[in-house]
């Protein structure tokens, strides 16, 4: 049998090798399932030719990685990405914002599951809890969906102001006050964490948050108008969704304006801003920022 010796906050362990777990590990870097299994059963095989029973994990690491520049250098690139943020001491934050329908949840699923972070959860799970707390009559405005949160509000803008924004940022700016809490808790835990949904407007979360290298805001967009309104389509249709679909198509105009209010402050706070059109490119994009910005990076185990 061969045991892979390694160390993890100063302690350490020795486990046994496993070419599942490799496999898996390859798959984060977007290296095929196949090959994925193939790469690992082929170095059980020569660690096993070479007679080696006990190898350190990072003369393993440096094998995989010889391995993968010899099948595709992009590859081995993305999988050295991936264990250097796994390494890391520091909690990473990751935020994920956009409107609705633009993809956020489903990338913020693939994210967490390619860096390995177990801990996910939407904004909206974060209002629903307010809801239970706050009754309709205290705070009318977070019972209603944040595109139409308008419907919510006592006193409508006057005149010519636009009362789907005033209800929208009136909407998030309550639910912000929940988000905070769960960003200011992760950090305190040391928990890595993927936040995604509306409310992670920039600007609006708490600005002291959102300046730590360890918490990492992305905006995500989708230009193209019948592109986004086919999401709404897409994820509609799936059997476990309880989305109503015609509640989106009726609110659509206002989803849009929403969204180009939470780019314009994108835009005005420098925060991420991606046009999520392809998953595996967002996905890249999304772990290069990290690498090049993670001030964990700096203080790897």
């Amino acid at each position: 049998m061969i045991m892979v010796q390694g160390d993890v906050g100063g302690r350490k362990y020795t486990e046994p090798f496993s070419k599942g777990i490799l496999a898996r590990s390859l798959t984060t870097a977007e290296l095929g399932s196949n090959k994925a299994y193939n790469l690992a059963s082929y170095i059980e095989s020569q660690l096993i030719e070479d007679n080696i029973s006990l190898i350190n994990i990072e003369d393993l690491v440096d094998i995989i990685i010889k391995e993968l520049n010899k099948e595709d250098p992009a590859v081995a690139k993305k999988y050295i990405n991936w264990r250097l943020i796994r390494k890391s001491k520091e909690p990473l934050i990751i935020l994920i914002g956009g409107a609705s329908g633009v993809g956020t949840s489903s990338i913020a699923f693939e994210l967490a599951n390619r860096l390995g972070i177990k801990t996910m959860i939407s904004t909206d799970m974060i209002r629903e809890v307010m809801r239970k707390i706050v009754s309709k009559e205290l705070s009318p405005v977070i019972h209603e969906s944040s595109f139409n949160a308008y419907k919510g509000m006592r006193v409508l803008p006057p005149g010519d102001l636009d009362k789907v924004l005033a209800g929208f940022i009136n909407h998030v700016d309550t639910v912000s006050v929940g988000i905070d809490g769960v960003i200011e808790r992760a950090l305190k835990e040391g928990i890595s964490i993927v936040i995604e949904g509306v409310h992670l407007v920039p600007g609006i979360i708490k600005q002291e948050l959102v300046d730590r290298e360890n918490v990492i805001l992305f905006t995500l967009n989708v230009p193209d108008e019948e592109m986004h309104k086919g999401r709404f389509y897409s994820r509609c249709r799936e059997m476990w969704a309880s989305r109503p679909l015609q509640l989106y198509l009726d609110n659509f105009i206002s989803i849009r304006r929403t969204q180009k209010y939470i780019i314009d402050q994108a835009e005005k706070y420098d925060s991420k801003l991606i046009e999520n059109i392809d998953v595996i490119k967002t996905i890249d994009i999304m772990i290069s920022f990290i690498i090049e910005n993670y001030g964990g990076m700096n203080n790897v185990e």
